[in-house]
């Protein structure tokens, strides 16, 4: 402490990191709703000296139980509104920390709970309702959230949201989930097989490509319910769910209106495209476990190791090269695509690069339903993968496309 008057001792900068500083933005973006903030956020950045993974984690688990227990004492106080804000951020914190813990660890299980639990507590105080879900599905039960505007029993337009890769119900929430129940829809948050809510509670389930399954199982709940309008479901997938809402779209027509985001075609790919390489052409002397990749890899920065190593685990294989192998099944046809009937709006931001831009117009082009896109701009603070530097401008593309839609239906 100096004399010396500034403005402030938090300072703003990301990493050198490319995949650390994305998430770092992904952090900052979901304070867009309640899921984050900017002085927090920076103040764990500034406690990463090494900018390694292992610091990451500890800087949001611990930012995540400072969140709870100070939420935990408002709460105590009777002060529901403060509780329940530090709650939601907390929920995202813990969220952020499980990002970079190794999926089969019993601490990813824990910060996985964590922030399920601290979710549920912020709900105690929302504005609207919100249920706790388990849907029947083969020899397993997926988890889901339920939401509507208020208690009334009207047939309301109904918003179901799938994430992708590691992506959370808790997180879909802030990307797009308050802003559906903010324009009166009702909400439904899902997670299928491989994803990260339903592994805390089915560790061994892996990734599988026909997820137009558990799709289908959800929607056989959600239109038993009396206060949903059979006409107006949507489907959003967000990233990696935008694969899994696609395949969903090819199979059921239940589904009234489709938003992949983004319009993932052909998940190997796609993978190949970020990675800049593709293991599935590897020699099995140049094959990796996810064991050897939990050791120094020269060459490989800790971010991108931890990232091969979370990819071998989740598809469930044993090794890099027969994972890529694997991924070979993630995928839609155009003649799939042609089944896809039911209006459809396809994002994409310009800085996603050249494969996602070219898998957003092949899907306009393929399906038989009527079809839009967006394309998202620096200038707009949203060309990122799923719009994190500005989830409400991604929010108002979504919600404005689909009110028109459904307003129309409507009538």
């Amino acid at each position: 402490m100096t004399d010396k008057i500034e403005r402030s001792a938090t300072r703003v900068r990301g990493f050198e990191n490319n995949e650390m500083d994305f998430q770092l933005l992904r952090q900052l973006g979901a304070g867009a709703y309640g899921g984050s903030s900017a002085g927090e956020c920076f103040h764990a950045v500034s406690l990463m000296k090494d900018e390694t993974p292992e610091e990451w984690v500890r800087a949001f688990a611990d930012l995540g139980e400072r969140q709870v227990e100070d939420a935990a004492r408002r709460k105590s106080r009777g002060h529901g509104i403060s509780a329940r804000d530090q709650y939601l951020k907390a929920s995202n914190s813990f969220r952020a920390a499980e990002y970079y813990t190794f999926v089969d660890s019993p601490e990813h299980r824990e910060l996985g709970i964590k922030s399920r639990n601290a979710f549920i507590a912020a709900m105690d105080f929302a504005r609207h309702t919100f249920e706790t879900v388990e849907i029947p599905f083969e020899d397993m039960t997926l988890p889901a959230y339920f939401m509507a505007p208020d208690g009334s029993r009207g047939k309301r337009k109904t918003k179901v949201m799938i994430s992708g890769f590691d992506g959370t119900m808790e997180e879909t929430y802030f990307q797009g989930g308050h802003a559906a129940i903010e324009r009166g829809y009702n909400l439904m948050l899902l997670a299928g097989p491989g994803q990260m809510d339903t592994l805390r509670f089915f560790p061994e389930r892996r990734f599988r490509p026909d997820f137009e399954k558990p799709v289908a199982a959800a929607l056989d709940w959600l239109l038993k319910r009396p206060d949903v309008d059979h006409s107006l479901v949507a489907l959003q997938g967000i990233s990696f769910g935008g694969y899994f809402s696609i395949r969903a779209g090819c199979h059921d027509e239940r589904i009234r209106a489709l938003i992949p985001n983004a319009a993932i075609l052909n998940l190997h790919s796609y993978i190949v495209s970020m990675a800049g390489f593709d293991a599935a052409e590897m020699t099995d002397s140049e094959d990796v476990t996810a064991e050897m990749l939990a050791g120094d890899v020269p060459d490989l920065p800790a971010a991108q190791r931890e990232l091969a190593r979370a990819i071998i685990a989740r598809f469930g294989k044993p090794t890099l090269k027969k994972t890529f192998q694997y991924l070979k099944e993630f995928r839609v046809t155009p003649d799939d695509l042609r089944r896809i009937r039911c209006p459809s709006l396809a994002l994409v931001g310009v800085g996603e690069g050249g494969a996602a831009a070219k898998d957003c117009e092949t899907f306009c082009k393929s399906v038989s339903g009527p079809s839009a896109k967006y394309v998202f701009t620096r200038e707009e603070g949203a060309d990122s993968h799923c719009q994190f530097g500005n989830l409400s401008f991604g929010a108002a593309v979504v919600y404005d496309w689909l009110d028109d839609l459904f307003s129309n239906v409507a009538r």
